[in-house]
């Protein structure tokens, strides 16, 4: 006897029988939501973290009048912040350079105020042999004062005074032979050029002239 189409396997199945139901969690979708949040939170703060802008910092040390040009100067990349304004910049240097106008120190970063755009005629440089010996802290760059003691009849000299005041040291003369064996140095040192005479006759006088830090570095 002939099956109809309905004996042995039943009905056959219609379209939205064979149709695979969608399973929606919304706890899936609050976790998907919280990971993509976290995610963009992260790269708020890193990003906010690399405002990092390009200043220059000194090669070497720098004396007031040297002129200033890229091969003095090595960029580094800080997070000043607001305090990005108070130094010195790629932006902010002009092709003709600039002239240093205070002491800067090796490896320091260059503020605006240290340098300027005129070219440093009011300095220049004297060598001064001194009396005694020179502080070990003391280097090129370093700002001194420079006193003198005048001789007396008596052989010795009389009360230090300031001949000049915060002059800054280009360079150290080492001595050679047995020359200055007692320690003493001779060092180059940039003077206002007003006050070059008044250098120039306590030396002619044989003045005992001594350098004076102005200031101590607190490293060490």
């Amino acid at each position: 006897m002939r099956r109809g189409p309905d004996a042995g396997s039943g009905r056959p199945k219609t379209g939205a029988q064979t149709r695979t139901r969608f399973w929606f969690d919304p706890r899936f979708a609050l976790g998907l939501v919280l990971v993509v949040a976290s995610i963009a939170g992260v790269s708020v703060v890193v990003a906010g973290s690399d405002r990092t802008i390009a200043v220059y910092a000194a090669r070497a040390p720098l004396a007031v009048g040297d002129s200033l040009d890229p091969a003095d100067l090595v960029e580094t990349r800080v997070s000043l912040g607001a305090a990005d304004t108070l130094y010195l910049t790629p932006a902010r240097l002009p092709a003709d350079g600039l002239v240093v106008t205070r002491t800067i120190t090796a490896g320091e970063l260059i503020p605006a105020s240290a340098v300027g755009t005129h070219a440093g005629t009011a300095v220049t440089s004297i060598v001064l042999d001194l009396s005694g010996r020179l502080s070990a802290g003391l280097t090129a760059g370093s700002t001194v004062d420079v006193w003198s003691a005048a001789p007396t009849e008596d052989g010795g000299f009389g009360p230090p005074s300031v001949l000049v005041g915060q002059a800054a040291i280009v360079r150290i003369l080492e001595p050679t032979g047995l020359i200055q064996s007692d320690g003493a140095r001779s060092v180059e040192v940039l003077v206002p050029k007003a006050k070059v005479a008044v250098v120039l006759q306590a030396v002619a006088n044989e003045e005992a002239i001594s350098l004076i830090a102005v200031n101590s570095p607190i490293g060490g």
